[in-house]
Protein backbone atom coordinates (compact mmCIF):
# COMPACT_ATOMS: atom_id res chain seq x y z
CA UNK A 1 0.00 0.00 0.00
CA UNK A 2 1.76 2.90 -1.30
CA UNK A 3 1.10 6.28 1.60
CA UNK A 4 3.77 9.08 2.08
CA UNK A 5 3.17 12.55 3.18
CA UNK A 6 5.50 15.27 1.89
CA UNK A 7 5.64 19.11 2.75
CA UNK A 8 4.70 20.32 -0.69
CA UNK A 9 3.28 24.20 -1.62
CA UNK A 10 3.86 25.03 2.08
CA UNK A 11 1.44 22.48 3.51
CA UNK A 12 1.52 18.72 4.21
CA UNK A 13 -0.09 16.48 0.92
CA UNK A 14 -0.65 12.93 1.84
CA UNK A 15 -1.20 10.26 -1.38
CA UNK A 16 -2.47 6.95 -0.38
CA UNK A 17 -3.14 4.44 -3.23
CA UNK A 18 -4.68 0.95 -2.34
CA UNK A 19 -5.22 -0.58 -5.49
CA UNK A 20 -2.81 -3.97 -5.84
CA UNK A 21 -0.30 -3.13 -8.42
CA UNK A 22 0.49 0.51 -7.09
CA UNK A 23 4.01 1.38 -6.18
CA UNK A 24 6.44 3.94 -4.96
CA UNK A 25 6.75 5.37 -8.73
CA UNK A 26 2.94 5.99 -8.68
CA UNK A 27 3.19 8.27 -5.55
CA UNK A 28 6.28 10.35 -7.09
CA UNK A 29 3.80 11.21 -10.15
CA UNK A 30 1.45 12.31 -8.28
CA UNK A 31 3.85 14.28 -6.03
CA UNK A 32 5.81 15.79 -9.35
CA UNK A 33 2.73 17.09 -9.97
CA UNK A 34 2.02 18.86 -6.86
CA UNK A 35 5.80 20.35 -7.08
CA UNK A 36 4.66 21.74 -10.76
CA UNK A 37 1.72 23.49 -9.74
CA UNK A 38 3.72 24.89 -6.63
CA UNK A 39 6.49 26.57 -8.93
CA UNK A 40 4.04 28.26 -11.46
CA UNK A 41 1.63 29.50 -8.88
CA UNK A 42 3.05 29.82 -5.25
CA UNK A 43 3.12 33.71 -4.81
CA UNK A 44 6.29 33.49 -2.62
CA UNK A 45 8.91 32.21 -4.98
CA UNK A 46 9.96 35.22 -7.18
CA UNK A 47 10.45 32.50 -10.10
CA UNK A 48 6.83 31.22 -10.55
CA UNK A 49 4.55 32.11 -13.37
CA UNK A 50 1.90 33.47 -10.73
CA UNK A 51 5.12 36.16 -9.47
CA UNK A 52 5.99 37.24 -12.67
CA UNK A 53 2.59 37.81 -13.93
CA UNK A 54 2.32 40.27 -10.59
CA UNK A 55 5.63 42.31 -11.81
CA UNK A 56 4.31 42.85 -15.67
CA UNK A 57 6.71 40.26 -16.86
CA UNK A 58 4.28 37.70 -18.49
CA UNK A 59 2.37 38.83 -21.73
CA UNK A 60 0.53 35.90 -22.77
CA UNK A 61 -0.34 33.62 -19.65
CA UNK A 62 -0.19 29.54 -19.62
CA UNK A 63 -3.38 27.98 -20.61
CA UNK A 64 -3.08 26.62 -16.81
CA UNK A 65 -3.07 29.94 -15.55
CA UNK A 66 -5.97 30.94 -18.35
CA UNK A 67 -7.77 27.74 -16.76
CA UNK A 68 -7.14 29.51 -13.46
CA UNK A 69 -8.49 32.99 -14.48
CA UNK A 70 -11.75 31.56 -16.33
CA UNK A 71 -12.13 29.32 -13.07
CA UNK A 72 -11.99 32.69 -10.53
CA UNK A 73 -13.54 34.68 -12.84
CA UNK A 74 -16.99 32.13 -12.73
CA UNK A 75 -16.90 31.61 -9.40
CA UNK A 76 -16.51 35.27 -8.53
CA UNK A 77 -19.82 35.96 -10.83
CA UNK A 78 -21.47 32.44 -9.19
CA UNK A 79 -20.76 33.73 -5.43
CA UNK A 80 -21.82 37.36 -5.96
CA UNK A 81 -18.17 38.73 -5.94
CA UNK A 82 -17.20 37.28 -2.25
CA UNK A 83 -14.49 35.27 -4.37
CA UNK A 84 -11.62 37.51 -6.02
CA UNK A 85 -8.27 35.99 -6.64
CA UNK A 86 -7.31 39.67 -7.33
CA UNK A 87 -6.53 41.36 -3.81
CA UNK A 88 -7.77 45.61 -3.56
CA UNK A 89 -3.92 46.31 -4.42
CA UNK A 90 -4.20 44.59 -7.32
CA UNK A 91 -1.85 41.97 -6.89
CA UNK A 92 -3.01 38.22 -7.97
CA UNK A 93 -3.10 35.06 -5.28
CA UNK A 94 -4.90 32.37 -6.67
CA UNK A 95 -4.55 30.31 -3.71
CA UNK A 96 -8.05 30.00 -3.11
CA UNK A 97 -8.66 28.59 -6.12
CA UNK A 98 -5.77 26.52 -6.79
CA UNK A 99 -5.32 24.05 -4.33
CA UNK A 100 -8.52 22.12 -5.40
CA UNK A 101 -7.54 22.13 -8.20
CA UNK A 102 -4.39 20.62 -8.03
CA UNK A 103 -5.79 18.36 -5.70
CA UNK A 104 -8.97 17.38 -8.27
CA UNK A 105 -6.07 16.99 -11.10
CA UNK A 106 -4.01 14.72 -9.33
CA UNK A 107 -6.86 12.39 -8.50
CA UNK A 108 -7.07 12.22 -12.46
CA UNK A 109 -4.20 11.40 -13.10
CA UNK A 110 -4.52 8.17 -10.70
CA UNK A 111 -8.01 7.22 -12.29
CA UNK A 112 -5.92 7.43 -15.70
CA UNK A 113 -3.34 5.06 -14.43
CA UNK A 114 -6.93 2.93 -13.74
CA UNK A 115 -6.68 3.18 -9.60
CA UNK A 116 -10.13 2.84 -7.93
CA UNK A 117 -9.27 3.36 -4.66
CA UNK A 118 -7.07 5.92 -3.31
CA UNK A 119 -7.14 9.15 -1.16
CA UNK A 120 -5.10 12.63 -1.79
CA UNK A 121 -5.51 14.85 0.87
CA UNK A 122 -3.41 18.19 0.92
CA UNK A 123 -4.03 20.39 3.94
CA UNK A 124 -7.01 19.25 4.86
CA UNK A 125 -8.92 19.35 1.74
CA UNK A 126 -9.48 16.13 0.51
CA UNK A 127 -10.44 13.85 -2.27
CA UNK A 128 -10.99 10.16 -1.83
CA UNK A 129 -12.50 7.54 -4.20
CA UNK A 130 -13.47 3.96 -3.41
CA UNK A 131 -12.38 1.83 -0.49
CA UNK A 132 -10.21 2.56 2.63
CA UNK A 133 -7.75 0.00 3.97
CA UNK A 134 -10.38 -1.49 5.82
CA UNK A 135 -12.27 -2.06 2.41
CA UNK A 136 -15.26 0.22 4.11
CA UNK A 137 -16.03 3.80 2.87
CA UNK A 138 -13.21 6.29 3.42
CA UNK A 139 -14.33 8.27 6.98
CA UNK A 140 -13.25 12.35 6.87
CA UNK A 141 -13.34 13.76 10.50
CA UNK A 142 -14.36 17.48 11.20
CA UNK A 143 -12.02 18.99 14.19
CA UNK A 144 -13.47 21.08 16.35
CA UNK A 145 -11.34 24.32 15.73
CA UNK A 146 -11.01 25.21 19.66
CA UNK A 147 -9.79 21.51 20.53
CA UNK A 148 -7.79 19.68 17.79
CA UNK A 149 -7.69 16.43 19.33
CA UNK A 150 -11.75 16.18 19.08
CA UNK A 151 -13.38 15.00 15.98
CA UNK A 152 -17.20 16.77 16.25
CA UNK A 153 -18.58 15.31 13.04
CA UNK A 154 -17.44 12.21 10.66
CA UNK A 155 -18.32 12.36 7.10
CA UNK A 156 -18.23 9.74 4.52
CA UNK A 157 -17.32 11.61 1.74
CA UNK A 158 -18.66 8.04 -1.01
CA UNK A 159 -16.90 9.76 -4.09
CA UNK A 160 -17.50 13.13 -3.37
CA UNK A 161 -14.77 16.29 -2.48
CA UNK A 162 -14.35 17.95 1.36
CA UNK A 163 -12.44 21.43 1.49
CA UNK A 164 -12.40 23.43 4.94
CA UNK A 165 -12.05 27.00 5.29
CA UNK A 166 -11.08 27.83 8.39
CA UNK A 167 -8.85 30.48 10.34
CA UNK A 168 -7.71 28.41 13.77
CA UNK A 169 -4.77 27.17 12.01
CA UNK A 170 -3.92 29.52 9.74
CA UNK A 171 -4.84 33.12 11.33
CA UNK A 172 -7.24 35.64 9.23
CA UNK A 173 -6.36 35.40 5.57
CA UNK A 174 -9.90 34.63 4.31
CA UNK A 175 -10.87 38.60 3.42
CA UNK A 176 -14.91 40.17 2.56
CA UNK A 177 -13.58 41.55 -0.86
CA UNK A 178 -16.52 43.69 -1.10
CA UNK A 179 -15.22 45.61 2.60
CA UNK A 180 -11.81 44.92 2.57
CA UNK A 181 -12.51 43.24 6.37
CA UNK A 182 -10.97 40.30 7.69
CA UNK A 183 -13.97 37.24 7.57
CA UNK A 184 -14.23 37.11 11.55
CA UNK A 185 -17.48 35.50 12.16
CA UNK A 186 -16.70 31.79 11.13
CA UNK A 187 -14.00 30.04 12.86
CA UNK A 188 -14.08 27.24 10.41
CA UNK A 189 -16.71 25.92 7.25
CA UNK A 190 -16.32 22.53 5.55
CA UNK A 191 -18.00 21.87 2.18
CA UNK A 192 -19.30 18.61 0.31
CA UNK A 193 -19.50 19.49 -2.91
CA UNK A 194 -19.20 17.05 -6.33
CA UNK A 195 -14.95 17.07 -6.19
CA UNK A 196 -12.75 18.84 -4.28
CA UNK A 197 -12.43 21.87 -7.03
CA UNK A 198 -15.87 22.60 -6.30
CA UNK A 199 -16.06 22.08 -2.65
CA UNK A 200 -12.66 24.20 -2.36
CA UNK A 201 -13.73 26.97 -4.29
CA UNK A 202 -17.14 27.66 -2.68
CA UNK A 203 -15.85 27.10 0.53
CA UNK A 204 -13.52 30.45 0.23
CA UNK A 205 -16.02 32.14 -1.44
CA UNK A 206 -18.95 31.35 1.35
CA UNK A 207 -16.30 32.06 4.30
CA UNK A 208 -15.66 35.35 3.19
CA UNK A 209 -19.74 35.63 3.29
CA UNK A 210 -19.33 35.25 6.99
CA UNK A 211 -22.64 33.72 9.07
CA UNK A 212 -24.58 34.23 5.57
CA UNK A 213 -22.20 31.50 3.94
CA UNK A 214 -23.72 28.18 5.05
CA UNK A 215 -27.40 29.50 3.63
CA UNK A 216 -25.19 30.37 -0.37
CA UNK A 217 -24.20 26.51 0.29
CA UNK A 218 -27.98 25.31 1.16
CA UNK A 219 -28.72 27.21 -2.33
CA UNK A 220 -26.14 25.11 -4.28
CA UNK A 221 -27.63 21.60 -5.64
CA UNK A 222 -25.67 19.22 -4.69
CA UNK A 223 -23.54 21.15 -1.77
CA UNK A 224 -23.76 20.50 1.89
CA UNK A 225 -21.97 22.43 4.50
CA UNK A 226 -21.21 22.19 8.38
CA UNK A 227 -20.41 25.05 9.54
CA UNK A 228 -18.62 26.85 13.25
CA UNK A 229 -18.60 30.22 14.45
CA UNK A 230 -16.56 31.94 16.65
CA UNK A 231 -18.66 31.45 19.54
CA UNK A 232 -18.50 27.44 18.99
CA UNK A 233 -22.14 27.29 18.00
CA UNK A 234 -22.27 24.91 14.81
CA UNK A 235 -25.02 25.09 12.45
CA UNK A 236 -24.95 22.69 9.15
CA UNK A 237 -27.00 22.08 5.63
CA UNK A 238 -30.10 20.33 5.41
CA UNK A 239 -28.55 17.54 3.22
CA UNK A 240 -25.67 16.83 5.13
CA UNK A 241 -26.78 13.73 7.33
CA UNK A 242 -26.97 12.14 4.20
CA UNK A 243 -23.22 11.79 4.17
CA UNK A 244 -22.86 11.51 8.06
CA UNK A 245 -24.12 7.98 8.03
Amino acid sequence: MPQETRIIMGMPISITILDAGADDADLENVFDYFEEVDRRFSPFRPDSEVSRVNRGEVPEPSAEMQEIFALADATKEQSHGYFNIWRPDGVLDPSGIVKGWAIRNAARLLREKGFENFAVDAGGDIQCRGKNAQGEDWRIGIRNPFCLDEIVKVIHPRGAGIATSGTYQQGLHIYNPHSGAAAEEIVSLTVVGPDILEADRFATAAFAMGRRGIAFIEGLADFEAYEIDARGIARMTSGLKAYLA
